[in-house]
């Protein structure tokens, strides 16, 4: 996800006497979806990383609108896609948002609707980076929790209300140095979490297998966080994180299905670029995300499920296929 698939809210769309463009449409919805739709346990959220992708038309939109229009308009006719009741926000990682922003993202959908919101790196990455990307200096608010509830938490609650879903924090690689240290590393996690406002639904995604220890779980049990599966090259296969899940207490189910099994993110984008079909389905994954969502609905806890782009090659088409086995699973064989 780069910044610019999903833009400020508040700059200037239109250069002064250019017309306005055609407000934003959604895409008619085949039949058989919103039958499917109708199916679906009430307790599952589908959705994709962000709803601000031009060539979604036909699938999602009803035309091809600009990117920038869809990034301020486009998340309405997004909404009303039967299947579509969850979405990622992940622009919150580059740089803290408002809770006006939060508010005006929560009045374009409908009640049931669901947010997943990234934290700002700022609250997970242990440097600064330069402009270029790299490393500046070390973060003074690295697993700050005063920072993280004032500048993120507090914000996102205020402005979302009801439609708040999982708060995630996604820690990027964090190098030899703290993944090194295990112990130190949960140790500190467990104390960020302990210190967040109580009530919101917090998860947490690691990049770096070797914090995915026993320690690490403790850490979310005494903060009252779920581990968030992250479906990405450098995290074990899902079936082998949803064990995790085994050591926490009974809780929702948050998944982040962002990147096909063996590609970089670069890579996957020029592969499946521009994200009208599903390039490389993994039913492996499809499989059992659908009895995992169906097991957490079943324990009587929601599912929320986000799907990127480079999952498969298109996020909508992940989220239809994904519902249809679901649906498939619920009626049981035929």
């Amino acid at each position: 996800m780069s910044m610019s698939e999903q833009l400020p809210l508040f700059s200037s769309m239109e250069p002064a006497g250019r017309l306005a463009p055609p407000p934003v449409s959604p895409a008619a919805v085949a039949p058989e979806l919103t039958s499917l739709a109708q199916r679906l346990p009430r307790g599952i959220f589908l959705g994709t990383s962000s709803w601000s992708f031009p060539t979604w038309s036909g699938l999602v939109y009803a035309a091809s609108y600009e990117q920038q229009q869809l990034a301020h308009e486009g998340l309405a006719a997004y909404a009303r896609h039967p299947l579509l009741r969850s979405v990622g926000i992940d622009r919150t990682f580059y740089a803290p948002i408002p809770a006006a922003e939060f508010s005006h993202y929560a009045q374009q959908t409908p009640a049931g609707f669901r947010f997943l919101v990234k934290a700002p790196s700022q609250c997970v990455s242990p440097w600064l980076r330069s402009e270029g990307g790299g490393r500046a200096a070390d973060n003074p608010n690295f697993l700050d929790s005063a920072f993280a509830a004032e500048r993120f938490v507090l914000p996102a609650i205020e402005g979302l209300g009801d439609r708040a879903g999982p708060l995630v924090f996604q820690f990027p690689p964090l190098g030899r140095a703290i993944a090194g240290q295990p112990l130190v590393f949960a140790h500190q996690l467990g104390e960020f979490l302990a210190r967040l406002p109580r009530g919101p639904l917090y998860a947490v995604e690691l990049r770096d297998t070797a914090l995915l220890t026993d320690d690490y779980m403790a850490a979310l049990r005494s903060g009252g966080a779920r581990h968030c599966l992250g479906l990405h090259p450098r995290q074990p296969a899902v079936r082998e994180q949803a064990r995790l899940l085994r050591k926490l207490v009974p809780g929702p189910l948050v998944v982040r299905w962002n990147l096909h099994p063996g590609f970089g993110y670069e890579e996957a984008r020029e592969r499946y670029a521009p994200f009208t079909r599903l390039v490389d389905e993994d039913l492996p994954t499809r499989v059992a995300l659908a009895r995992l969502c169906l097991a957490s609905v079943a324990a009587g806890q929601a599912a929320f499920v986000i799907a990127n782009n480079k999952a498969e090659g298109s996020a909508p088409l992940t989220v239809f296929k994904l519902a249809a086995l679901i649906a498939q699973e619920v009626s049981g064989p035929d």
